[in-house]
C-alpha cells in the first residue's frame, strides 16, 4: 500500500478508530520526552476534564453494560495518570530551583490555591485524599465486583436454560436468543473486568504515595547539593511543587473511583442514578414527614443550633407538601382528561398463543442445574446424547432431542420426564451423594439413605462418595447422579419405543434407506403402502421390543405383501417372520437352543375357538383371561429365576392376541409364533401355560 493510499484509507475512516492509539502513543511519549510547562498544564486540564466526563456518563447509565468499555478506560486513564506524574516529577527535578511556578500553572494553582500555600496541610489533605480511595471507595467497589461477578457466573446456566424454554416456546427467534445470549457473557466479562480493574486504581494511589516521596526527598537533595539553595528554600519549593503534582492527579484518580463505585453499585431499573435516587428517597410521604419531625424535635433542644436543624425540617416539610401538591393536581389532572372506559373488547385468539408441546422433556429441580452445565462439570447432556445415540443403534430411528429446563415446582433434587407434555417417569437424586444399587447378592449393609433404582425398580442405598469403594466391595452396582437419571430415560424411551415413532421419524428412515437402496423406497411408498400404513407396523414391532434396525428388510417385504393385504397387523405378523432369525437370535446366545414354553393344548383350543367365533372382538371368558394373565407372570418370574428368557412359542394365530393380553401383567414375556423360530434353531420346552 502507497503512502497515499495510506492517507485517503485515514480520512475515509471514522476519526474514532484513531482515538485509542494516539491516546496510547501520547502516555508513552510523556513517559520518555522532556514536556515543556504549557503541555502539562493541557495534558492535567484534558486528565480533570476525562475523569469528569467519564463520572457524569456513569450518573447517567441506566445499566452498567451500556459503558462496556468502563474497564479499559479505568486502565486509560490511569496510565495516563502516572505519565502525567512522571512528566511532572521530570520538571519539578530539573527546574524546582526556579521558584513554585516551575511546572507550570495547573500544579503551582493546586499546590498554592487549594491548601493555602502551606505544604504541611498539603501533605495532610493528600494522605486523606488517598485513605479515602484507598481503603473506601476502591476496596468497596471491588469487593461488589468481585461478589457481582462471582453471583453473574452462578446465574449464567439458569439464565441460558430460561432462553432456551423462550425459544423453544416460540416466545423469542434466533436472533433475540442470540443477542440475550451474547448479553449474558457480556455481563459476566464485564463484572470480572471491573473486578480486576479495581486493582488498577488501588495500585495507582499507591505509586502516588511513592512518587511524591520521590518527588520531596529527590527535590531536596537536588536543591541544596546541586543549585545551592538553603533548607528552607528548597522545602519550600519542591515541597509546594511536589504536594501540587500529587493533588492535581489524585483528585482525577478519587473521580474515576467513585465513577467505579456507581457503575458497581448501581441496581438495572431501566433508570439513571438521579432519576432511581429521588424516586426512591422521596417516594414514601410518611419517611419525609416522621425525618422533619425529628430534626424538629432536635431544634427545639436547648443548646442545639436551632437554625440549622429547624431549616432540615422545614426543608423536608416544604418538599413533603409541594409533593403533595403535585400529586394532587396530576390525579385531578387525569381524571379529567381519562374518557370514560370503552367496554373491553376480547383479544382475538392466534397461532402464536398456542405453545408447541415438546416431544420428550426433562424437567429438573434447580439442584440439579449444576448436571447440565457443563462449565461446573456437568455430565448429564452428555450421558443423555449417549442415551439417544444408544437408543438409535439399539432401535434403529433416532428419537427426537430432549428438551431439558428448570422447574421450580419440583423438589432441589428432583426431576420429571415427559413425552408429548404426558409425565411418564421421575425420581429424585442428591448431586452430592452416589447411588449404591443391590443387583440381589451383596455381602452386607450400607449406611445411607435408603431408596429405589428408579429404571428397574431394585432396592439402593444413597451414599457418600467417600463410601465408593467399601460399596463396590460388598457387591453393590454404584452409579453417579447423572448416570441414574440417564439410566431412567433409556428405559423409558425403550418402553415407550412405539410413541416415540412418528411421521417425522418415519421420513427420516425412508430417507437413509433410500441412499442405500433408492429403487426399493421409491417403488415401496406411496406406490404399495401410505407412509400411515408403514408407520402403524413400524409402531407395532417396537410395541413388542423388535427393533426396527433392519428396514431393508422390512420394506421388501411390505413391497411383497402390502398389495394384496391391507391389514396393518397382519403385514406386521409377515415382517415378523421374516425377522424372526433376528428376533429369536436375540432371545439365546450364538449356538444355544432357545429354551421356551408353550401353551397347554387344550387352552390353545378354546383361545383359538373363540378367535374363530369373532376374529374382530377376540375376547375370552373374563375368569379365564385373569387366571391366563396370572399364570404368565408366575411362568415369567421362573424362567427368569432359571436364567431363561421368558419365551411363549404359539400358534400364529393367537400370537399377536397372546402377545396384548399379557403386556400388562409379564412384560418380559416374549410371545413368538412357530413360524417366527427358523428351522435350523433346535427348541427345548422347559414348561407349559395352562389356565
Amino acid at each position: 500500500m502507497t503512502v497515499r493510499s495510506a492517507f485517503g484509507v485515514l480520512r475515509r475512516a471514522d476519526w474514532r478508530v484513531l482515538a485509542a492509539p494516539l491516546l496510547v502513543m501520547m502516555i508513552l511519549m510523556m513517559l520518555v520526552v522532556p514536556l515543556p510547562t504549557f503541555v502539562l498544564d493541557v495534558l492535567f486540564t484534558f486528565n480533570i476534564a476525562l475523569s469528569l466526563v467519564i463520572l457524569l456518563v456513569t450518573l447517567y447509565l441506566t445499566r452498567p453494560l451500556d459503558f462496556a468499555a468502563f474497564p479499559t478506560a479505568i486502565l486509560l486513564t490511569t496510565l495516563l495518570r502516572l505519565s502525567l506524574n512522571v512528566a511532572a516529577a521530570r520538571v519539578i527535578l530539573l527546574n524546582g530551583q526556579n521558584g513554585t511556578g516551575a511546572a507550570g500553572q495547573v500544579i503551582e494553582s493546586f499546590g498554592a490555591f487549594v491548601v493555602g500555600g502551606n505544604y504541611a496541610v498539603g501533605i495532610i489533605i493528600f494522605a486523606i485524599l488517598v485513605v479515602i480511595n484507598f481503603v473506601v471507595i476502591t476496596k468497596g467497589a471491588g469487593r461488589i465486583a468481585e461478589v457481582s461477578a462471582r453471583f453473574t457466573l452462578d446465574a449464567m446456566p439458569g439464565k441460558q436454560m430460561a432462553i432456551d424454554a423462550d425459544l423453544n416456546a416460540g416466545l423469542i427467534d434466533q436472533e433475540e436468543a442470540r443477542r440475550r445470549r451474547a448479553d449474558i457473557a457480556q455481563e459476566a466479562d464485564f463484572f470480572g473486568a471491573m473486578d480486576g480493574a479495581s486493582k488498577f486504581v488501588r495500585g495507582d494511589a499507591v505509586a502516588a504515595i511513592l512518587i511524591l516521596f520521590i518527588d520531596l526527598i529527590g527535590g531536596l537533595v537536588i536543591g541544596v547539593f546541586m543549585h545551592g539553595l538553603n533548607l528552607t528554600q528548597a522545602a519550600q519549593n519542591y515541597t509546594l511543587l511536589s504536594i501540587g503534582d500529587a493533588l492535581v492527579a489524585q483528585i482525577p484518580s478519587l473521580v474515576i473511583s467513585i465513577a467505579a463505585g456507581i457503575v458497581i453499585s448501581n441496581v438495572s431499573t431501566g433508570q439513571d442514578v438521579g432519576r432511581q435516587l429521588i424516586a426512591q428517597l422521596f417516594s414514601h410521604k410518611h419517611v419525609l414527614g416522621i425525618a422533619a419531625g425529628i430534626l424538629g424535635f432536635i431544634g427545639l433542644v436547648p443548646g442545639m443550633p436551632h437554625l440549622s436543624f429547624l431549616g432540615a425540617a422545614a426543608v423536608l416539610g416544604g418538599i413533603l407538601w409541594l409533593r403533595e401538591k403535585r400529586l394532587r393536581e396530576t390525579t385531578a389532572e387525569a381524571a379529567a382528561a381519562v374518557p370514560p372506559p370503552a367496554p373491553a373488547e376480547p383479544e382475538e385468539v392466534s397461532w402464536e398463543q398456542i405453545e408447541p408441546v415438546d416431544t420428550l422433556a426433562l424437567d429438573v429441580g434447580y439442584r440439579l442445574i449444576a448436571l447440565v452445565d457443563r462449565l461446573q462439570g456437568g455430565e448429564l447432556l452428555g450421558r443423555i446424547r449417549g442415551v439417544r445415540k444408544k437408543f438409535a443403534q439399539e432401535l434403529g430411528f433416532l428419537v427426537s432431542a430432549v428438551h431439558i429446563r428448570d422447574n421450580l415446582e419440583l423438589r432441589p433434587g428432583g426431576y420429571r420426564i415427559a413425552l408429548k407434555g404426558v409425565d411418564v417417569g421421575a425420581g429424585e437424586v442428591f448431586p452430592d451423594m452416589l447411588m449404591a444399587i443391590n443387583p440381589g447378592q451383596v455381602l452386607g449393609t450400607l449406611a445411607g439413605q435408603p431408596t429405589t433404582d428408579p429404571a428397574f425398580g431394585l432396592p439402593a442405598v444413597w451414599i457418600a462418595t467417600s463410601q465408593r469403594d467399601q460399596a463396590q466391595a460388598l457387591g453393590y452396582t454404584v452409579v453417579d447422579p447423572s448416570t441414574v437419571i440417564a439410566t431412567h430415560l433409556h428405559h423409558l424411551l425403550q418402553s415407550h419405543a412405539a410413541e416415540l415413532l412418528g411421521r417425522e421419524e418415519v421420513e427420516g428412515l425412508l430417507a437413509h434407506l433410500s441412499t442405500r437402496s433408492p429403487k426399493l423406497v421409491e417403488d415401496l411408498v406411496p406406490k404399495q403402502i401410505s407412509a400411515d400404513r408403514l408407520r402403524k407396523v413400524l409402531q407395532n414391532l417396537l410395541a413388542e421390543g423388535v427393533p426396527i434396525r433392519d428396514m431393508r428388510t422390512i420394506a421388501e417385504v411390505l413391497a411383497e405383501n402390502a398389495g394384496q393385504i391391507q391389514d396393518a397387523d397382519e403385514l406386521t405378523a409377515r415382517v415378523r417372520q421374516a425377522l424372526g432369525p433376528f428376533i429369536v437370535q436375540t432371545l439365546t446366545a450364538s449356538g444355544k437352543e432357545l429354551s421356551a414354553a408353550v401353551l397347554d393344548g387344550q387352552l390353545e383350543q378354546i383361545l383359538l375357538s373363540s378367535l374363530r367365533a369373532d376374529p374382530a372382538q377376540a375376547a375370552i371368558e373374563p375368569g379365564l383371561a385373569q387366571r391366563l394373565m396370572e399364570r404368565a407372570r408366575d411362568l415369567m418370574q421362573r424362567m427368569e429365576a432359571q436364567g431363561a428368557s421368558p419365551v411363549l412359542l404359539t400358534v400364529a394365530p393367537l400370537r399377536q392376541f397372546l402377545a396384548r393380553l399379557l403386556a400388562r401383567t409379564a412384560p418380559r414375556l416374549r410371545v413368538l409364533s412357530y413360524a417366527e423360530v427358523p428351522d435350523q434353531k433346535q427348541v427345548k420346552i422347559i414348561s407349559t401355560l395352562g389356565a
